[in-house]
């Protein structure tokens, strides 16, 4: 299991804990009460997704949400909330698995039949098509520890794991966009494996 580590607040207790060694507290200066960052900070990173229309999928879909839950800090997955509007839609098709991310982690998934009925395994097929919704490009041909290797890994493969340099992209395109410096995913660009 992944654990989040807490990372707001830790320079303001450090400043109070060694100004208090010293004998004198300082506080630092804040223009937003520490609650509100921290929510603001948790609310950027947390993006739903709606399996609704992934059809006998939907567990596959699920997994493959978890899986980045627990390879990376910089996102989180979760399913959508009845009446809300989710950022991820996951559909099922006749067709070949595909993406449309239109901005970094917003868009749609298909999981598609074609892939399944020719011996894929579903849950790479999910993580696979959520990491470009993550902003990940396909890397083609690749082994199978590469899980953005897509088809060219083979039907044997079944790892849904991103390597190191895919769980470390996925991070910096996160904490980019958070800082305002980029971490863009291709927009509106159909992405087809």
């Amino acid at each position: 299991m992944h654990v989040r580590k807490p990372t707001i607040g830790l320079a303001a207790v450090l400043t109070v804990t060694f100004s208090l060694m010293g004998g004198q507290a300082v506080a630092a200066p804040s223009t937003t009460a520490p609650s509100k960052v921290a929510d603001s900070a948790v609310a950027a990173r947390v993006f739903t997704y709606d399996a609704s229309g992934s059809a006998e999928f939907k567990s596959a879909v699920d997994r493959g949400a978890a899986i980045w839950n627990e390879s990376v800090d910089a996102v989180e997955l979760r399913p959508v909330a009845a009446g809300q509007r989710a950022n991820i839609r996951v559909l099922a098709d006749n067709g070949w698995p595909r993406a449309l991310p239109t901005t970094l982690g917003n868009g749609t998934v298909y999981i598609g039949r074609q892939a399944v009925d020719q011996g894929y395994n579903t849950i790479r097929i999910s993580s696979h098509e959520l990491g470009h919704i993550l902003g990940l490009p396909d890397r083609k041909p690749g082994p199978c520890s590469s899980l953005m290797s897509g088809s060219t890994a083979g039907t044997a493969c079944t790892n849904p794991y991103p390597n190191t340099v895919e769980k470390a992209e996925v991070e910096d395109n996160f904490s980019s966009a958070l800082a305002g410096t980029g971490g863009a995913a291709r927009s509106g660009v159909m992405i087809v494996d």
